[in-house]
C-alpha cells in the first residue's frame, strides 16, 4: 500500500513538473504569428476570453484557453484594457499579457487647422486610415445630429486640435470631441469677454472669429483686424471682408476674386448686406476666439496689405486712400 502511494506521489509530482514545464514553455515562447506588424483591437467591455476570440479573429493564435489561464495564474484576468495594438516584432503570451494589462496601444492622429474650412475637415477624415469612415455617406446636419450638436450648419464648430485617437476608432468619436472642445472654448471666453464686445450671442462672436482668422496675415496684428471689423460692425458700416464672399462662392471659386463677385448679391456677400454673415467661415483658432471677444481698442475702420504680410490700419478714408495708392497702387 506505501509503494502504490508512493507511485502515485511520484506521477503526480511527474504530471506537476510537466505542467509546469508546459505553463513556462507556453509563457515564454513566442506566437506563431505570420507576418509582421501585426495588428488587432479590444473592444471596450470586453472580458479576457472575448478578448482573446478577438485577437484570434485578427490573426494572433494566443490560445484561448492556455492565455486564460496564464491570466488567471498572474492574478490579471480584469486588467485588459481596450483599444489598438500593434505587434512589431516576435512576442511571447507573457509579453502580449503585459501589453494588454498596460494598455500599450496605437494611436492614430488628425490635425485640424486653423481656418480649415468643414469640407477641408471632411476631407482630411476620409484620407486618414486610421479612422473607420463612418460619416463618409452622410450629409452635414446628419452627422450633426449624430454628435447631439443642437446647431444647424456645420461650420466653425469644431475645435483646430491634434486629436489622438486609438486605431479603428469612429470619425464620429472625434468629430465629438472636436465639437466638445470648441463648445468649452467658446463658453470659457464667451463668460470672460470684454464687456463692450458687441455680440449678442456666443455664436454671433464665433462668426466674427471664423473672419478674424482668414482676415488675418501677421499673428500680431490679429486683434487690430477684429478691431477693425467690431468698429465697422458698430457703426453699421458693412464687413467689407473678401473671406467671406469667397466662402459663399464655395467650389466655384478659382482662386481669383473678381468684380463681378463682389457685385453678386448673397447671404455672405459682406460688400452688399451689412453685419455679420450668418454662419462661421471657418474654423477659428483661440487666438481669433480672444481676438474677436477682446479687441484692441482703436478707432481704426480701414486695412490695407503692405504687400509683406501685415497691414496699415487707417482710421478715415482718406487716410485708407493714400495707404491705397502708397502700398497697393506704388505711387
Amino acid at each position: 500500500m506505501l509503494s502504490f502511494i508512493r507511485k502515485l506521489f511520484a506521477l503526480f509530482f511527474v504530471a506537476l513538473l510537466a505542467l509546469v514545464g508546459y505553463a513556462a514553455w507556453y509563457a515564454l515562447e513566442p506566437i506563431a504569428i505570420g507576418t509582421y506588424p501585426a495588428e488587432f483591437r479590444i473592444l471596450p467591455g470586453s472580458a479576457l476570453r472575448s478578448a482573446a476570440r478577438q485577437m484570434e479573429g485578427n490573426g494572433i493564435p494566443v490560445g484561448r484557453f492556455q492565455f486564460e489561464a496564464l491570466a488567471r495564474a498572474l492574478g490579471k484576468t480584469r486588467d485588459i484594457k481596450a483599444g489598438s495594438y500593434q505587434l512589431s516584432e516576435a512576442t511571447t503570451p507573457l509579453q502580449l499579457l503585459d501589453k494588454l494589462t498596460r494598455g500599450d496601444v496605437t494611436q492614430g492622429e488628425l490635425t485640424l487647422i486653423e481656418g480649415w474650412t468643414f469640407r477641408q475637415l471632411r476631407a482630411a477624415m476620409a484620407s486618414n486610415a486610421d479612422l473607420k469612415r463612418d460619416s463618409r455617406e452622410l450629409s452635414d446636419a446628419e452627422i450633426l445630429k449624430r454628435i447631439n450638436a443642437s446647431e444647424e450648419h456645420p461650420e466653425g464648430l469644431f475645435f483646430p486640435d491634434t486629436y489622438l485617437f486609438d486605431k479603428g476608432s469612429s470619425d464620429f468619436e472625434v468629430l465629438a470631441r472636436a465639437y466638445r472642445s470648441m463648445q468649452r472654448q467658446l463658453a470659457a471666453e464667451w463668460a470672460a469677454r470684454d464687456p463692450k464686445a458687441p455680440y449678442r450671442s456666443s455664436y454671433e462672436a464665433l462668426v466674427m472669429a471664423s473672419v478674424v482668422e482668414k482676415e488675418t496675415g501677421s499673428a500680431s496684428e490679429r486683434t487690430m483686424i477684429a478691431s477693425v471689423l467690431v468698429n465697422r460692425l458698430r457703426i453699421g458700416m458693412r464687413l467689407q471682408a473678401d473671406p467671406t464672399v469667397i466662402y459663399g462662392l464655395g467650389t466655384s471659386f478659382d482662386g481669383n476674386l473678381r468684380k463681378r463677385d463682389l457685385q453678386a448679391d448673397g447671404p455672405y456677400n459682406t460688400y452688399l448686406r451689412a453685419g455679420l454673415p450668418p454662419t462661421p467661415i471657418s474654423m477659428p483658432g483661440l487666438a481669433s476666439l480672444k481676438a474677436a471677444l477682446h479687441p484692441a481698442e482703436s478707432q481704426a475702420v480701414y486695412y490695407v496689405s503692405r504687400g509683406d504680410g501685415t497691414s496699415q490700419f487707417s482710421r478715415t478714408l482718406d487716410e485708407h486712400n493714400r495707404a491705397v495708392s502708397k502700398y497697393q497702387l506704388k505711387r
